[in-house]
Order: C-alpha cells, then sequence, then structure tokens
C-alpha cells in the first residue's frame, strides 16, 4: 500500500512582538534622553592619553578661546546663589525668574551690567557666534576683574549649599591661547586654588 506524503509548510515566526518591543525601545530612549547643549564659546582642546573623569558636582569649568573667557557651574543651585552673590556686590537687582532661568544656562561670557539681556534670550540665540564678548579681566584695577568675582563668589556659594570646596577645570583652545589660560590660572593662584583639571581630548597611545 502506497505511503501518503504529508506536505510540510514552510515555518514562520510571528515579528510583530518584536517589532513593538523595539519601537517601544526606541521611544524609551527618545524621551528619555537629553539633548547636547550648544556650547557658548566652542573651543578645540589638545590631545591627552589620560581619561580622569571630571566630577559630575562640585565643579565649574572656565573655557578660554579667541581671547575670551567664559565661565560656567554645573550645580543649578550653586549657579544661582552666585548669581545672588554678584548682584549683592554689583548692586544689580536680578528677579526671581532671571535667577531662575539663570540656573538653567551651562556657562556665559558677558560683563555682570549686561548678563539681564543675555538671560532673557533663549539658548540658541544666546549662543550665537560673537554675541558674548567673554567676562572681563583686570590685572590692574581689581574692582573691574570680574574674573576673579564670579570665581570667588562661585566658591563661596558652594560652600555654603554644599560645605565643600568647588572644583576648577581648565577649557582651553588648543591653538595659541596659553597667555589667556596662564592668566586665568594666576587668578585661581591668587585665590589660593593650587588645584584644577585642564580639560583635554581623547587621543590613542603613541607607540
Amino acid at each position: 500500500m502506497a505511503k501518503v506524503k504529508s506536505h510540510k509548510a514552510a515555518g514562520a515566526i510571528d515579528m510583530t512582538a518584536m517589532c513593538d518591543v523595539a519601537f517601544l525601545l526606541l521611544t524609551f530612549f527618545i524621551l528619555t534622553a537629553t539633548a547636547k547643549q550648544p556650547e557658548p564659546l566652542a573651543v578645540d582642546t589638545p590631545n591627552s592619553t589620560v581619561q580622569t573623569k571630571l566630577p559630575d558636582t562640585g565643579l565649574a569649568t572656565l573655557t578660554v578661546g579667541k581671547g575670551k573667557v567664559f565661565f560656567g557651574m554645573v550645580d543649578r543651585p550653586v549657579r544661582r546663589r552666585t548669581l545672588e552673590l554678584m548682584g549683592q556686590e554689583f548692586g544689580i537687582n536680578f528677579t526671581e525668574d532671571e535667577k531662575n532661568r539663570f540656573s538653567l544656562i551651562d556657562g556665559f561670557g558677558v560683563p555682570v551690567a549686561n548678563l539681564s539681556q543675555i538671560i532673557k534670550l533663549s539658548s540658541s540665540e544666546r549662543n550665537q557666534k560673537d554675541l558674548q564678548p567673554g567676562i572681563p579681566r583686570d590685572t590692574v584695577d581689581l574692582k573691574k576683574d570680574e574674573l576673579s568675582r564670579w570665581i570667588y563668589n562661585a566658591r563661596i556659594a558652594n560652600t555654603e549649599l554644599t560645605n565643600n570646596d568647588l572644583k576648577f577645570a581648565i577649557k582651553g583652545d588648543a591653538k595659541l591661547e596659553y597667555p589667556t589660560i596662564k592668566q586665568v590660572m594666576d587668578v585661581l593662584q591668587e585665590q589660593n586654588v593650587n588645584s584644577f583639571n585642564l580639560v583635554t581630548g581623547l587621543r590613542g597611545q603613541d607607540f
């Protein structure tokens, strides 16, 4: 008696569930990701093999480029308190809204008298090329040396809020910015800040 041959149907895998999971994960990463904010002063940092990570809190960054110096603080409460101290010192009454908006700004480079104008701008407007002239520095008249006052008041604010010393990092352009970087270092050392980080780009080991 002849055997009946059964026809085997090709196997199929339902990919619907996997596609759903993939899209759910994609949506999750898109919604939770933080967009990188444009830098107010873009610099080309020198390369180094050192991989020391900067602290996530308690840090202030001095960005040097094109002869300008920009200042930024990591912690938002420290930014706000530093602005209050600068306002008291320079006789400027910043509003609560200005304090809140300033606490969201990563870095800036304008005279304190013009700071309110920058605070009102959106992030894209604020970071337009050459809009901010840099924080004033004066090695002769210390009252006009606003950079040293920002550094001093940021240190006071950080100590008040965290009871810790504020750490500093200098992010300088690799192209002939040594005189300005040296001046920034001198300002730090005048306030007995002798330990600070130099921000560099990562390169491979030399063999």
